[in-house]
């Protein structure tokens, strides 16, 4: 569009959502409800994600260790897994942690009698937590302790290592396994939602266009060019698509701050946390498609007009 068409085309704008308001409120609203179910199902995938990650970062390997080995042995050892890659902590539970942890967790008052009924001996050992960067290697990191020479000398049962190398083996493969399967569902179904909104919006940007072929057809009889006759449906379709969009961004930002929070507070174990940079980008995207839709959907909705 010529820079000398845009005054006329805004001016033609203006006059077409004074004349045909019901028509624009109509575009709008579609574009608002199409771009705010994606931004929905983006901020839901993120959520889900962030709460997928705090599963996995539960994920830890417990090394038991002999009640007669060396301590220094032991700080040793700690010291040198610490230094391994893909190990975030290693953090040494006393018998005693040990033996706490174990009681507080307990939930019926069989179970605490039963810790009472042990007369004051401990027959839990102490053990190595160890938490990792990225908790999908945890399979790996178990093997290399259990290959681990010096780990065989302070373990719990120095004829079988990895029986005291402990990390939900079989359930944490399984939920990986979900997660993974659990996130591409849901990339598949944002892009799924995109290409529908787009055709949707595009069908109904197409509908306001064809109401107007007879002018756009006096104005090819006139001899206007393509590209004037061109730029006020365009920049009408690109403010349509822009102020659905900013009403997309403004509904999820009060649900965002208003409705997380409620959420947060009554299910608290749930994390339902979402990174200002995850929030700012699906603004950006949902702003940026809105203006393609506008662009694009405008210019294929005319194409068949302004074929000679």
């Amino acid at each position: 569009m010529a820079p000398s068409n845009i005054g006329y085309s805004l001016r033609e704008c203006g006059h077409h959502f004074r004349r045909n308001w019901t028509t624009v409120l109509g575009a709008v609203v579609t574009i608002f409800l199409s771009l705010f179910i994606i931004g929905l199902f983006v901020l839901g995938s993120a959520m889900l994600d962030s709460m997928l990650g705090g599963v996995e970062d539960q994920v830890t390997i417990q090394a038991f260790l002999s009640d007669e080995a060396d301590q220094d042995a032991i700080d040793a050892y700690q010291e040198e897994v610490e230094g391994w890659d893909n190990v975030e902590s290693v953090t040494y539970k006393s018998k005693d942690e040990a033996l706490e942890e174990f009681r507080s967790s307990m939930s019926n008052r069989n179970a605490a009698d039963a810790v009472t009924a042990l007369d004051g001996e401990n027959p839990l050992p102490a053990s190595l937590v160890i938490r990792m960067v990225d908790p999908q290697q945890v399979e790996a990191t178990a093997e290399r302790i259990v290959a681990d020479p010096d780990f065989a000398e302070i373990c719990d049962d120095s004829s079988n290592p990895a029986g005291d190398v402990q990390y939900g083996q079989g359930t944490v493969e399984r939920l990986f396994s979900v997660t993974v399967y659990i996130r591409i569902a849901a990339i598949a179904l944002v892009a799924l939602l995109t290409f529908v909104a787009f055709v949707f919006i595009n069908n109904t940007i197409r509908l306001a266009i064809t109401a107007r072929r007879r002018e756009i057809g006096i104005m090819r009889l006139v001899g206007a060019s393509n590209g004037f006759i061109r730029g006020p449906f365009i920049t009408e379709g690109t403010i349509e698509a822009v102020l659905g969009a900013l009403l997309a961004i403004a509904a999820l930002s009060v649900g965002v701050h208003t409705l997380l929070p409620a959420l947060a507070e009554n299910l608290s174990f749930l994390s339902f946390e979402i990174a200002p940079m995850t929030l700012y980008a699906t603004y950006a995207a949902l702003l940026v498609i809105g203006v393609l839709i506008g662009l694009f959907g405008s210019a294929i909705a005319m194409g068949r007009y302004l074929k000679v």
